[in-house]
């Protein structure tokens, strides 16, 4: 990726739900965008992973609606198609909010969100660094970009080591509102089975306990070919296993999971979700840390949290650097 500096020029950082809704809508304002990511695609925890015949969603495994912008306004724009009701019998005998997952599977939403945009994935930045009305973007591989205005949509610690490593500005009653906010820990297992689980319909259970959160039938769900759970582990047994031989912490969770699996094992990996979701969240939309050149924080650490949170942090994010740009006649 070549440097460039350019009038109007914006970079994405994160290709999340947040970073993408960003994107979308600044380019329907007009403005050019470029969205950078370290991993290989775009999605974030809005993630899929195919091993042999079998494939998991193993990230965020369905989300809920409200009313309002997101489902009023983005989802129309950009997501009609791509998302369908999943939902089933209550576990507790409550009443149950109607559930929504991808089609086919959860990652399809963050493709079909980022249709459209110049995103680069495997792209580590580094750094950030304020130059005059710019922010520079360093990256690992050697780039500099400078910027008129920057979107951070990385959980937030992760964005502060950024602005840290860079030496970037940063008033100190917004650094202790940003370090308040905190994530869990979710450790996952993707298992095959040799048969059908035990799994109820639609494919969803949240045994309760302290080792297990959920687990998921892929292949209920309309994923996978072959028969393949997913195990989510609680915040609890995450946090206090982290550390642990990664092997030994699955062969855990599968014990446990046991009685729903019904089926052999034929194989299994285990994924750490090192901010698998907020745990305390700031309460505004995003947060901005200059206005110029225009820096914000935004994703699921903001606003209502989850799926829809973090679409409409990014949102409220390209609201407010639209707002900054169009108040300096950028």
């Amino acid at each position: 990726m070549e440097s460039f500096r350019t009038e109007g020029e914006i970079v994405i950082i994160g290709a999340g739900m947040a970073g993408l809704v960003a994107a979308r809508e600044l380019q329907r304002a007009g403005r050019r965008v470029r969205v950078l990511d370290k991993g290989r695609g775009v999605g974030g925890r809005l993630a899929t992973r195919l091993v042999g015949d079998a494939t998991f969603d193993h990230g965020i495994p369905h989300f809920t609606l409200g009313q309002g912008r997101f489902v009023d306004g983005i989802v129309p724009r950009y997501l009609a198609g791509s998302l369908v009701p999943w939902s089933g019998p209550p576990t507790d005998g409550s009443p149950q909010p109607l559930l929504w997952r991808g089609t086919p599977t959860m990652s399809a939403i963050a493709k079909q969100l980022a249709l459209g945009v110049e995103v680069h994935p495997e792209t580590v930045v580094t750094a950030l660094r304020r130059e005059s009305d710019h922010v520079v973007v360093e990256t690992r591989s050697g780039d500099t970009l400078r910027a008129e205005g920057v979107v951070l949509t990385p959980p937030v610690p992760q964005a502060l080591a950024l602005l840290d490593a860079g030496g970037y500005p940063l008033e100190a009653s917004l650094r202790t509102r940003l370090t308040g906010i905190a994530y869990d820990r979710c450790l996952t297992v993707l298992a095959s089975l040799e048969g059908p689980s035990r799994v109820p319909p639609p494919g969803r259970l949240a045994p309760g306990g302290e080792f297990l959160d959920w687990i998921l039938d892929n292949r209920q769900k309309g994923v996978s070919a072959g028969s393949a759970v997913t195990i989510h582990a609680t915040p609890r047994f995450s946090q206090d296993h982290w550390d642990h031989d990664r092997d030994a912490v699955g062969r855990l969770l599968l014990e446990a999971a046991a009685p729903w699996l019904g089926s052999g094992v034929r194989g299994f990996q285990v994924h750490g979700w090192r901010y698998s979701q907020p745990r305390v969240l700031d309460p505004s939309g995003c947060r901005v840390v200059t206005s110029r050149p225009f820096l914000a924080l935004a994703g699921d650490g903001f606003g209502m949290g989850g799926v829809e949170g973090a679409a409409l942090s990014g949102a409220s994010a390209a609201e407010a650097l639209l707002q900054s740009m169009s108040d300096r006649g950028s």
